[in-house]
Protein backbone atom coordinates (compact mmCIF):
# COMPACT_ATOMS: atom_id res chain seq x y z
CA UNK A 1 0.00 0.00 0.00
CA UNK A 2 1.15 3.37 -0.73
CA UNK A 3 0.38 6.26 1.35
CA UNK A 4 1.66 10.08 1.60
CA UNK A 5 0.51 12.17 4.19
CA UNK A 6 1.53 15.23 5.00
CA UNK A 7 -0.37 17.47 7.53
CA UNK A 8 -0.27 21.32 7.39
CA UNK A 9 0.73 21.58 11.29
CA UNK A 10 1.22 20.07 14.25
CA UNK A 11 -1.38 19.82 16.71
CA UNK A 12 0.22 22.08 19.47
CA UNK A 13 -2.17 25.34 19.30
CA UNK A 14 -5.05 24.62 21.99
CA UNK A 15 -7.68 26.71 19.27
CA UNK A 16 -8.60 24.44 16.91
CA UNK A 17 -8.76 25.28 13.07
CA UNK A 18 -11.13 23.97 10.48
CA UNK A 19 -9.83 20.93 9.06
CA UNK A 20 -9.53 19.97 5.05
CA UNK A 21 -8.54 16.56 3.42
CA UNK A 22 -7.34 15.97 0.08
CA UNK A 23 -7.56 12.59 -1.04
CA UNK A 24 -5.70 11.33 -4.56
CA UNK A 25 -6.57 7.62 -6.06
CA UNK A 26 -5.14 4.95 -7.54
CA UNK A 27 -1.47 5.84 -9.34
CA UNK A 28 -1.31 9.53 -8.55
CA UNK A 29 1.76 8.56 -6.40
CA UNK A 30 3.56 8.08 -10.19
CA UNK A 31 3.01 11.90 -10.84
CA UNK A 32 5.95 13.44 -12.72
CA UNK A 33 7.00 10.09 -14.40
CA UNK A 34 3.57 8.96 -15.21
CA UNK A 35 2.17 10.25 -18.47
CA UNK A 36 3.09 13.73 -18.73
CA UNK A 37 1.34 14.49 -21.94
CA UNK A 38 -1.64 13.94 -19.71
CA UNK A 39 -0.76 14.54 -16.04
CA UNK A 40 2.45 16.82 -16.06
CA UNK A 41 5.32 16.78 -14.73
CA UNK A 42 4.59 18.00 -10.94
CA UNK A 43 4.93 15.57 -8.59
CA UNK A 44 2.54 14.16 -6.07
CA UNK A 45 4.77 15.55 -3.21
CA UNK A 46 4.74 18.92 -5.32
CA UNK A 47 1.32 19.19 -5.00
CA UNK A 48 0.57 18.32 -1.17
CA UNK A 49 3.64 21.11 -0.71
CA UNK A 50 2.18 23.75 -2.14
CA UNK A 51 -1.42 22.71 -0.72
CA UNK A 52 -0.09 22.67 2.85
CA UNK A 53 1.81 25.89 2.11
CA UNK A 54 -1.03 27.64 1.29
CA UNK A 55 -3.42 25.97 4.22
CA UNK A 56 -0.10 27.36 6.80
CA UNK A 57 -1.37 31.06 5.73
CA UNK A 58 -4.75 30.48 6.23
CA UNK A 59 -4.43 28.80 9.34
CA UNK A 60 -6.29 25.85 8.03
CA UNK A 61 -5.31 21.91 9.09
CA UNK A 62 -4.60 20.59 5.62
CA UNK A 63 -3.79 16.32 5.62
CA UNK A 64 -2.90 14.69 2.18
CA UNK A 65 -3.64 11.01 1.99
CA UNK A 66 -3.18 8.52 -1.42
CA UNK A 67 -3.62 5.37 -1.56
CA UNK A 68 -3.60 3.02 -4.42
CA UNK A 69 -5.83 0.43 -2.22
CA UNK A 70 -9.61 1.60 -2.47
CA UNK A 71 -10.44 -0.03 1.09
CA UNK A 72 -7.71 2.03 2.37
CA UNK A 73 -9.48 5.27 0.74
CA UNK A 74 -12.69 4.42 2.50
CA UNK A 75 -11.48 3.69 5.52
CA UNK A 76 -9.91 7.33 5.04
CA UNK A 77 -12.97 9.30 4.17
CA UNK A 78 -15.04 7.48 7.19
CA UNK A 79 -12.23 8.87 9.99
CA UNK A 80 -12.17 11.66 8.57
CA UNK A 81 -15.94 12.12 9.68
CA UNK A 82 -15.33 11.78 13.71
CA UNK A 83 -12.15 14.02 12.63
CA UNK A 84 -14.48 17.06 12.11
CA UNK A 85 -12.99 17.54 8.30
CA UNK A 86 -14.96 20.34 7.41
CA UNK A 87 -14.05 19.88 3.44
CA UNK A 88 -12.15 17.01 1.19
CA UNK A 89 -10.87 17.83 -1.78
CA UNK A 90 -10.63 14.29 -3.80
CA UNK A 91 -9.07 13.06 -7.16
CA UNK A 92 -9.81 9.38 -7.23
CA UNK A 93 -8.14 9.09 -10.20
CA UNK A 94 -9.23 5.51 -12.21
CA UNK A 95 -12.16 5.52 -9.32
CA UNK A 96 -13.66 7.94 -10.72
CA UNK A 97 -15.01 5.64 -13.40
CA UNK A 98 -15.66 2.07 -11.25
CA UNK A 99 -16.16 2.92 -7.74
CA UNK A 100 -19.46 2.91 -6.21
CA UNK A 101 -17.79 1.66 -2.84
CA UNK A 102 -15.97 5.32 -2.54
CA UNK A 103 -18.92 7.29 -3.69
CA UNK A 104 -21.28 5.33 -0.98
CA UNK A 105 -18.35 6.20 1.63
CA UNK A 106 -18.36 9.96 0.69
CA UNK A 107 -22.30 9.77 1.03
CA UNK A 108 -22.33 7.82 4.17
CA UNK A 109 -20.04 10.54 6.38
CA UNK A 110 -21.54 13.53 4.14
CA UNK A 111 -18.45 15.63 3.72
CA UNK A 112 -18.86 17.89 0.91
CA UNK A 113 -15.88 17.86 -1.31
CA UNK A 114 -14.52 19.17 -4.96
CA UNK A 115 -13.90 16.43 -7.41
CA UNK A 116 -10.14 17.02 -9.22
CA UNK A 117 -8.80 16.00 -12.11
CA UNK A 118 -5.63 16.79 -13.84
CA UNK A 119 -6.24 16.08 -17.19
CA UNK A 120 -9.39 17.62 -19.32
CA UNK A 121 -11.29 14.14 -18.64
CA UNK A 122 -14.06 14.80 -21.92
CA UNK A 123 -10.69 15.04 -23.97
CA UNK A 124 -10.08 11.52 -23.55
CA UNK A 125 -11.39 8.17 -24.11
CA UNK A 126 -15.11 8.02 -23.61
CA UNK A 127 -15.50 5.62 -20.66
CA UNK A 128 -13.80 8.90 -18.52
CA UNK A 129 -16.36 11.05 -19.81
CA UNK A 130 -18.12 9.08 -16.88
CA UNK A 131 -17.68 9.92 -12.76
CA UNK A 132 -19.84 8.21 -9.98
CA UNK A 133 -18.78 11.55 -7.65
CA UNK A 134 -19.57 14.52 -9.97
CA UNK A 135 -23.18 14.46 -8.91
CA UNK A 136 -22.76 14.65 -5.30
CA UNK A 137 -19.48 16.97 -5.48
CA UNK A 138 -19.73 20.62 -4.72
CA UNK A 139 -18.21 21.64 -7.43
CA UNK A 140 -15.91 19.91 -10.42
CA UNK A 141 -12.22 20.77 -11.43
CA UNK A 142 -10.77 18.92 -14.97
CA UNK A 143 -8.12 19.65 -16.87
CA UNK A 144 -5.84 22.43 -15.63
CA UNK A 145 -3.58 20.37 -13.98
CA UNK A 146 -1.76 20.90 -10.88
CA UNK A 147 -3.31 24.02 -9.93
CA UNK A 148 -6.70 22.62 -10.33
CA UNK A 149 -6.06 21.41 -6.75
CA UNK A 150 -5.25 24.83 -5.33
CA UNK A 151 -8.30 25.95 -7.10
CA UNK A 152 -10.28 23.98 -4.89
CA UNK A 153 -8.26 24.69 -2.31
CA UNK A 154 -9.11 28.21 -2.36
CA UNK A 155 -12.81 27.85 -3.00
CA UNK A 156 -12.94 25.91 0.02
CA UNK A 157 -11.05 28.56 1.87
CA UNK A 158 -13.74 31.22 0.45
CA UNK A 159 -16.35 28.82 1.67
CA UNK A 160 -14.87 28.43 5.29
CA UNK A 161 -14.99 32.39 5.60
CA UNK A 162 -18.72 32.73 4.62
CA UNK A 163 -19.79 29.62 6.57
Amino acid sequence: MTKQKTTSRSRAKATPRPRLLVLHGPNLNLLGSREPQHYGEVTLEDINLALARRAEIAEVDLESFQSNHEGALIERIHAARAQEVRYIILNPAAWTHTSVAVRDALAAVGIPFVEVHLSNVYARETFRHHSFFSDIAIGVISGLGHQGYLLALEYLLNKLNTD
